[in-house]
């Protein structure tokens, strides 16, 4: 199985670009793991069009096999444990890959919305897109180490 990470426009702090790609390397000890950004729409017109630019754009790399998972804030909450678990179901039921998407500020397009499988939500709070991908890769490393009853996870 493949985990993806599709994420709209750049992570510009360094602090971050250093940890995410800490996240990233330690992951591909576990599962083929892959980000991969797509420009944002700053440009466009209004933030309706530029949420259905950055879905199409999202869909466009989104394959018919694929198990679409966007990070939203009204998704289901997990605990790690619970991450974990559901990722371990995930691998059994094996599709072909697991593609999880942090969308632009404006959040998701109707379309995504349709097509997504499942909803995930990393906590009640706001936090910045950029920030949401270091939680979101340290949560993901967090819950391959569960699965394995490594020490990283101090439950």
């Amino acid at each position: 199985m493949k985990v993806m990470l599709f994420q709209i426009g750049k992570t510009d702090a360094g602090w971050l670009q250093s940890g995410i790609a800490e996240y990233e390397k330690r992951l591909n000890h576990y599962l083929s793991f892959q980000v991969q950004t797509l420009p944002d729409e700053r440009k466009a017109p209004t933030h309706d069009v530029q949420k259905q630019r950055e879905g199409e754009r999202i869909l466009e790399h989104i394959l018919p096999s694929d198990y679409l998972v966007l990070l939203d804030e009204r998704g289901d909450s997990f605990t790690s444990e619970g991450l974990a678990q559901w990722l371990g179901k995930m691998q059994v039921s094996s599709p072909r890959r697991i593609v999880f998407v942090i969308g632009g500020p404006f959040g998701f397009s109707d379309a995504l919305y349709a097509r997504a499988n499942k909803k995930l939500a990393l906590s009640q709070l706001t936090f910045s897109h950029q920030m949401v991908r270091l939680f979101f890769t340290e949560q993901l490393y967090r819950a391959c180490t569960i699965l394995r009853g490594e020490s990283y996870h101090h439950a």
